[in-house]
């Protein structure tokens, strides 16, 4: 007799449907017996064959085997003594995640390179729960981002009349403050839960010189030895992540700097009424546009999207000749501005370690009129590119574009959803989680006459196929109620997976819908030809079919680089990028 669910139809009759027992895909049995030698087992040394042949892991070892082979035959109690594995149990082994995912799980990339030959797990106002506008600021998500790797927390200063003097919020919004206090005794405590590599502070700062210098001696009594003081030798290259391990970095304008800035803007307001100098500016203008003037109706900041924000709240003049020098002293990355327009600001041109900030409008403007000056930049310099201001509800934009041009820093709202925020979180599933994901090489290497990557050339040749092979799925049963999906029949199951990536990588795929079943077994494969591999990432999107809208049924986003060969089981997450209990995906991943 087998197990039924039972749908209750117009609340008076049941509808009876059947449960299919979950059991090996015809492809899983095949491989089975081509390594068992057609016996009804699997010894250690054939297990230990199959692992290195198939699944392409060519580290295993007959310890691991062994301890493998004890830990699924304890969980499924099938055998006492004996290390050998029935069908079923190598199909149990299989699912196990956290020894069969999809993805290599250790740091592998080379981390002893200058930071800027990263990309860098960005958050953006990382202090804020919801919205950009009224919702409350806290050391909660902070905390959050750092358990999940981010590497790099946005903090917005400003005065306040609490104890301390500052408080951290989005300035000119109605959202409610938190403490820097609180703040920063949140990132010492988890900065390091996720990943050993340096944690990076962006400062906002909105703050007099004698508040600067009060920041100063809170991060330096917060964090004592974990904060990393400049050296010298840091003024025209930065140190590489594994030389800042367990280290806190501050990156941010120096004083001086700021209030040059402000005095110059005053002076050149004249600049931002000019359209035809803002249109030349965009093409590679000469004209200064380092600080937008307060007396225009649209700043220059505002249609050049450069991160100018904290660039106009000390008003009284006469803070112009203090300065906050041990405020100054801790600045690892100097914040830079676009001083003659952003195609200047992207030149080649020597200095200290700095990171410029465009909006994500700034960022494609430029990508489209001059790519090639962002790469060059980017392999000296670092980027940070910002969602443009009108995401309120802290949504993010597509970051593809900005990792094409070797952007390090594209900073995201870590609170929000969407496919953008999963396109992140699969990215930085990359080296082992650490939060930093090396540049390809091509990204960082120029020819013989300063050429560099172009991500838009439609002649790049293919340079592997992936094979994705989609079995089945499993899990919803245990993770959702009998009805979630449909009041009246288990639910109808489908995936759709997608290719980003360069532009002449991107693809779309679908299966077909299974009806009533939530155990589906689709055993479709699918072929990506890539010209990029190295950018490409691979999104997983499983929907129940619905006559109105269909059902969300779980995510994940993979980053191709990244990707173990065989036969693999895939977790998937919910929409904020949580995993569930129980849902998975059996599939197989084969580079051709």
């Amino acid at each position: 007799m087998g197990s039924y669910n039972y749908y209750k139809m117009f609340g008076c009759f049941n509808r009876k449907f059947k449960i299919n027992e979950v059991g090996p895909p015809s492809d899983v049995v095949d491989v089975f017996k081509l390594y068992s030698g057609g016996e009804p087992e699997m010894s250690p040394d054939k297990f230990l064959r199959f692992l290195i042949e198939f699944q392409g892991d060519r580290g295993t070892t007959s310890d691991d085997v062994e301890r493998i082979m004890e830990r699924v035959l304890n969980l499924s109690k099938s055998h006492l003594t004996r290390y050998v594995f029935s069908v079923n149990d190598f199909f149990h082994y299989l699912l196990l995640d956290d020894i069969n995912g999809p993805l290599k799980t250790q740091v592998h990339h080379d981390m002893t390179a200058p930071l800027q030959h990263y990309f860098i797990y960005t958050g953006h106002n990382s202090y804020l729960t919801g919205n950009q506008l009224s919702s409350d600021c806290s050391e909660v998500p902070i905390i959050r981002a750092l358990q999940r790797g981010v590497r790099a927390i946005e903090l917005d200063l400003w005065p306040s009349n609490t104890k301390d003097g500052i408080q951290v919020l989005h300035g000119r919004t109605l959202t409610t403050p938190v403490t820097l206090d609180k703040c920063l005794k949140s990132i010492k405590e988890h900065a390091f839960v996720n990943s050993p590599y340096p944690v990076i502070i962006t400062l906002e700062d909105h703050l007099t010189p004698s508040l600067q210098s009060k920041v100063a001696e809170m991060v330096t009594s917060t964090f004592g030895d974990m904060l990393y003081f400049p050296k010298v030798s840091d003024k025209y290259e930065c140190p590489s992540p594994d030389a800042l391990k367990y280290q806190i970095i501050l990156s941010t304008k120096p004083p001086k700097e700021y209030l040059q800035c402000k005095n110059l803007g005053k002076e050149r307001s004249s600049v931002d009424k000019d359209s035809s100098r803002y249109e030349s500016s965009v093409r590679y203008g000469t004209n200064d546009v380092s600080c937008a003037s307060s007396s225009t109706s649209q700043p220059l900041s505002d249609l050049l999207g450069v991160d100018y924000e904290d660039d106009d709240d000390i008003e009284d003049e006469k803070f112009g000749h203090q300065k906050a020098p041990e405020y100054k002293h801790l600045i690892t990355i100097h914040a830079s501005k676009p001083k003659n327009g952003t195609r200047k600001a992207l030149t080649d041109v020597p200095g200290k370690a700095k990171r410029l900030s465009l909006s994500e409008q700034a960022l494609q403007k430029a990508a489209n009129l001059y790519g090639a000056d962002i790469v060059r930049f980017t392999q000296k310099y670092i980027l940070r590119v910002f969602p443009k201001g009108t995401r309120v509800t802290s949504t993010n934009f597509r970051p593809l574009t900005a990792w094409m041009h070797g952007a390090q820093m594209v900073a995201f709202n870590m609170q929000g959803y969407g496919r953008s925020l999963w396109m992140m979180h699969g990215m930085f599933r990359s080296n082992g989680g650490s939060g930093y994901v090396k540049k390809p090489d091509f990204l960082m290497n120029k020819g013989p006459n300063g050429e560099v990557f172009d991500p838009k050339s439609k002649t790049l040749p293919v340079k592997q196929t992936l094979k994705v092979k989609i079995y089945m799925g499993d899990g919803w049963r245990l993770d959702f109620s009998q009805t979630h999906f449909d009041a009246f029949s288990p639910p109808d199951f489908y995936t759709k997976i997608y290719m980003a990536g360069v532009a002449v990588d991107v693809a779309k795929k679908r299966t077909r819908v299974i009806d009533d079943d939530w155990t589906p077994i689709w055993n479709e494969e699918f072929t990506f030809p890539l010209r990029v591999p190295e950018l490409a990432l691979l999104e997983i999107v499983v929907q129940e079919y619905d006559v109105d809208k269909d059902d969300f049924a779980g995510q994940t986003c993979l980053p191709v680089s990244e990707l173990r060969p065989g036969i693999r089981v895939v977790p998937l997450y919910n929409k904020k990028g949580e995993k569930f209990k129980s849902v998975k995906l059996l599939m197989r991943f084969l580079f051709v």
